[in-house]
């Protein structure tokens, strides 16, 4: 009897010291990128990246075409140091041939809020919480979209390719928005730039009727 009693206590402290054993280390991981998440901020760092031996530049892979894209746009993006796509963009046009109705209009607003107002403003005028009057945590004042001869003339296809690819210091966005939400966000763009430049032409045309 004594006997099953002493094994019975060895037995017993070995299964509570088992039960307290907590494995702290994993082992090996057979697929690591389920285990852990590569998932990472649209506005984060993504620097680090390539020293972790991750491939990601922000862009679909080339030739690719999501489900239910459309729109498709002819250009690839330029090589460094060449600038020929990026030229060639000024002859295409939007596929959006008629004027965004006010539902489409409302919707590209919000977008352009979310994606692009963080830099170049709610008012379009470069002037996003990024900078706020030279008082962000930005440095450089970004685009002004509206108001500046230069992008009030940038044509319909440049901005897209800017806006897909990326230009200077402004990242891609063609994992973020779809090519139509693009082409909407430029739209809503040229609305913009055409009522601030009618609204001027307006203008000037009235004080020189009254001038005379």
């Amino acid at each position: 009897m004594n006997k099953v009693s002493i094994i019975f206590t060895l037995a017993l402290i070995v299964l509570l010291a088992s039960c307290n054993d907590i494995k702290r280390k994993p082992g090996s991981i057979y697929m690591p990128d389920m285990a852990y998440s590569r998932a990472y901020e649209t506005y984060a760092d993504h620097s680090n990246l390539v020293e972790k031996g991750i491939n990601y530049n922000s862009l679909p892979v080339a030739g690719t075409v999501a489900r239910g894209e459309e729109m498709p746009f002819p250009l690839a993006k330029d090589a460094v140091g060449d600038t020929a796509n990026y030229v060639a963009s000024k002859s295409i046009k939007s596929p959006l041939t008629a004027a965004l109705t006010a539902g489409e209009t409302k919707e590209a607003e919000r977008l352009y809020l979310i994606n692009c107002g963080i830099c170049h403003g709610t008012k379009l005028d470069g002037n996003g919480p990024l900078y706020k009057d030279g008082n962000g945590p930005y440095p450089a004042k970004p685009a002004t979209l509206v108001g500046d001869a230069k992008y009030d003339a940038m044509p319909e296809g440049q901005m897209f390719y800017s806006i897909a690819y990326g230009k200077n210091l402004m990242g891609p966005y063609a994992s973020q928005l779809s090519r139509k939400q693009r082409w909407q966000i430029i739209a809503y763009i040229k609305n913009k730039q055409a009522e601030k430049n009618g609204g001027a032409a307006a203008k000037a045309d009235s004080t020189a009727i009254a001038s005379k």
